[in-house]
């Protein structure tokens, strides 16, 4: 009898151990989602700019002002001006507005504002920048011209061919 109690509880015994050793609760199950976010810089051109006219800075009243200026569209059929890497001028004296223009000159009217000029950005450092542009520029626009109105003289002006 006592054999018989003692094989009952080993029964016992190696059946529980299979329950619990092969039950749901043993196993722990992990899930990962990782998300990953991206910023799209939308001042900056997607894919390749496809340049449309371009030059090369010419300095005026005294600033260092030199470099590529080109024009235009990234693949999305966005337009841009881009100031190349070697682009600089002076940046001590004020705000230094980026203006498309019809000629070399620039003609403030601020009474009756200027048909033949129109603002685009400011500068913002020396180096490579894009400027977004809302709609490809009118043919009238030729040129474009750095306007310190601090200084009230022109930095640079660039013809686009």
């Amino acid at each position: 009898m006592k054999n018989r109690k003692f094989s009952f509880a080993l029964v016992v015994f190696a059946m529980t151990a299979l329950v619990v050793s092969c039950s749901d609760d043993d196993v722990e199950t992990v899930t990962v989602t990782e998300t990953e976010t991206v910023e799209v810089d939308s001042s900056l051109p997607i894919g390749d700019l496809t340049v449309a006219r371009s030059g090369n800075l010419t300095a005026e009243s005294g600033t260092p002002t030199e470099g590529l200026v080109e024009l235009g569209v990234d693949t999305e059929s966005t337009n841009f001006v881009h100031f190349d890497d070697d682009f600089m001028t002076e940046l001590g004296t004020g705000t230094v507005g980026i203006f498309l223009s019809t000629s070399e000159t620039f003609t403030a009217d601020p009474g009756n504002g200027n048909p033949d000029l129109m603002l685009i950005g400011n500068v913002q450092g020396n180096g490579e920048m894009f400027i977004k542009l809302d709609a490809a520029p009118d043919a009238k626009y030729t040129h474009i011209i750095l306007w310190c109105a601090t200084a009230n003289i022109p930095f640079g002006n660039v013809q686009l061919q």
